[in-house]
């Protein structure tokens, strides 16, 4: 039972003595849950070793089927749905992975000309951040020291 005298469904009574504990060298000992906890989720935590990353689901072929089953699905957490063959929401795919991914796109401008937007400089969260600090000290670490904002030079 779970603190609020509710009994847990994903994890049913018997399934913490079921599993083998020995792989960890537990002989005996009490698991309390404080949430309605997963079997995997159970596993990783004893293990301690998984990394889960972000996925997302798509659904192609949506030309083909019904409306019905084409909102049901894109109505799901993390999923989206297209059609290669009538090129429908492939834009939206695009956005999603970028977004999924934290990905940011940073165009640069010499100064006095105008942006080239064909070249960017892509920035994740996941690799150095995606700040304009983060990206000044990728191209040179005194160079937000030196950043000129609207004209002003502005010191970090």
């Amino acid at each position: 039972m779970c603190m609020n005298n509710r009994p847990f469904i994903a994890i049913g009574y018997m399934l913490p003595f079921s599993l083998s504990l020995l792989s960890v060298v537990w002989w005996n000992g009490q698991i309390l849950f404080r949430e309605d906890a997963t079997v995997d989720d159970f596993i990783d935590v004893i293990e301690g070793n998984r990394k889960y990353m972000k996925c997302i689901y798509v659904y192609n072929k949506i030309d083909v089927v019904g409306i019905d089953d084409v909102d049901r699905l894109s109505r799901q957490p993390n999923s989206i749905v297209i059609s290669c063959n009538l090129k429908l929401n492939l834009d939206r795919l695009l956005a999603k992975v970028w977004e999924a991914m934290g990905l940011v796109r940073v165009y640069t401008k010499p100064q006095g000309q105008q942006p080239d937007f064909t070249d960017p400089v892509v920035l994740s969260v996941d690799r150095g951040g995606c700040t304009v600090e983060d990206f000044c000290n990728l191209i040179h670490r005194n160079l937000i020291s030196k950043l000129m904002v609207d004209g002003l030079v502005k010191n970090h």
